[in-house]
């Protein structure tokens, strides 16, 4: 089976039989937060989940007895972990697959759409033992698909007139009978003349789940119809835990093969980054042999290598600007939806974006802000903006207040420029932590157009020949 952790490190665990078999030797491939890369084995799947904790939410793929991630259901009987609130389709039955969390009492709530199968779910629910949430099914995919990408909640005619959407229906019962906990009503709006309710997104701190074969570098394939749940889980938790046949671990798929790609590290050196426009689509050939780093393209593709030799020229592999460049191993590809999508769910973590002066002609706008508007807008991003320090004829660029229509406001974390670099706080404003060889800090005011702090450790930058490599190419 194979492990992989979303949004902080990467787990890769092998059974060595398959379903229904009994573990042997396993493995967990785990990738660290630190500045570099460590592996680490495991020999017990129990590993791979052992720091789910009480009261945590976990997303369990599956439909029906298809797709279900049974070893790590049963690592979890191990561990005895309590309070746990599970979304899944089903409940599994009486002897496999959540049905033996519920046995054992692990769970104290339920999501769910079809739960008939199930006697002990049905006793324990109607005795009131059990806080059971019913939704529609085609709701509940969406609710999990919309959490994975950072959509907060969606309008559907699904249940307008129902219970659902009227409320009242039982999620908890006393044991007299009474109901002691019962669903919300939703919100209703009315679009081209029919109704829809709103629905809040669903997400978790783990989802376990199921799939035919995984890669070392976290891309994922499902079989037939096996990926029911199992992919929409993937991306809206926070951790994810693959369960995947030892033997069918390689160490690279092939891209137009892959169902999931590697959509989830946010790391000190090992980490997914989306370079804008500009002088930012150049960092790709200035990356240190000693970092890893996932380039990820807002048109689609997941690993973007160095820019090509005209032999190695693709005109079906672009960039953000339309140029053509190569992919490294690994590498994957997916549609405008789902790119935007990995963005909005927090996935890529580390956006390097350049902030353009936009043209103006007879006092309109002629450039639209692309996709640099949705990859500042989520909370947990963080901007990167590289730039001239000056416009033509030493104008300023930095200013009090922006005088042009806003790409995001307070949403940058760092200005690099040829001449300095700024952190950026959205309280104190800008500080200013670097700056190139034979300037000093009265030479960057000159050429700033508003105040700033300056950091007690300001030190002369050599890094900053890099970001004046990259100026000097785009000019």
């Amino acid at each position: 089976m194979a492990a992989l952790k979303l949004l902080s490190r990467l787990r890769l665990c092998a059974s060595a039989r398959g379903s229904g078999g009994a573990w042997s030797k396993g493995c967990v491939c785990y990738f660290s937060t630190s500045t570099r890369c460590h592996t680490k084995f495991y020999t017990d799947p129990v590993e791979a989940i052992k720091d789910i904790p009480n009261g945590a939410t976990i997303l369990v793929g599956g439909f029906g007895l298809c797709g279900i991630p049974e070893n790590l259901i049963g690592a979890l009987l191990k561990t005895g972990v309590k309070g746990l609130t599970a979304v899944s389709n089903n409940a599994g039955v009486d002897n496999f697959g959540l049905g033996l969390l519920l046995q054992s009492k692990q769970i104290k709530r339920m999501v769910s759409s079809y739960v008939g199968e199930n006697a002990e779910f049905e006793r324990q629910y109607l005795a009131g033992e059990l806080e059971v949430e019913l939704t529609p099914q085609g709701t509940l995919a969406e609710r999990i698909r919309a959490g994975g990408a950072g959509v907060p909640a969606f309008y559907t005619s699904t249940g307008y007139g129902t219970l659902v959407q009227e409320g009242g229906s039982p999620i908890k019962y006393n044991k007299d009978g009474s109901v002691a906990i019962a669903s919300k009503p939703r919100e209703v709006r009315e679009f081209n003349g029919q109704h829809f309710i709103l629905e809040e997104a669903i997400t978790g701190d783990f989802a376990l789940v199921k799939a035919w074969k995984a890669d070392r570098a976290g891309n994922v394939i499902f079989r037939k119809s096996a990926r029911n749940f199992n992919l929409p889980m993937c991306k809206a938790a926070a951790t994810t835990v693959v369960e995947v046949r030892e033997e069918l671990i390689s160490e690279f798929l092939i891209y137009g093969t892959i169902s999931l790609p590697f959509i989830c590290w946010a790391l000190t050196s090992f980490f997914p980054a989306n370079l804008g426009i500009g002088i930012p689509l150049l960092a790709s050939n200035f990356i240190s042999p000693n970092m890893t780093v996932h380039l990820q393209s807002e048109n689609g593709v997941l690993g973007l290598g160095p820019y090509p030799l005209q032999h190695e020229a693709d005109a079906d592999l672009i960039n953000a600007g339309k140029e053509t460049v190569t992919v490294l191993p690994g590498a994957s590809f997916f549609s405008s939806d789902e790119s935007f999508a990995m963005i909005r769910g927090y996935v890529i973590t580390e956006p390097l974006v350049y902030l353009f002066s936009v043209s103006i002609f007879q006092g309109k706008m002629v450039k639209g802000m692309g996709g640099a508007m949705d990859l500042v807008s989520s909370a947990k991003t963080k901007v990167v903006v590289t730039m001239e320090h000056s416009a033509k004829g030493n104008a300023h660029k930095i200013m009090e207040k922006c005088t042009l229509p806003l790409t995001g406001k307070q949403c940058v974390n760092r200005i690099i420029t040829e001449k300095a670099v700024f952190d950026v706080d959205k309280k104190k404003g800008l500080t200013l932590i670097e700056l190139w060889e034979g300037l000093t800090v009265e030479d960057i005011q000159k050429s700033t157009g508003c105040d700033f702090a300056v950091s007690v450790s300001v030190s002369k930058s050599s890094h900053l020949s890099s970001i004046t490599g990259l100026l000097n190419v785009c000019l």
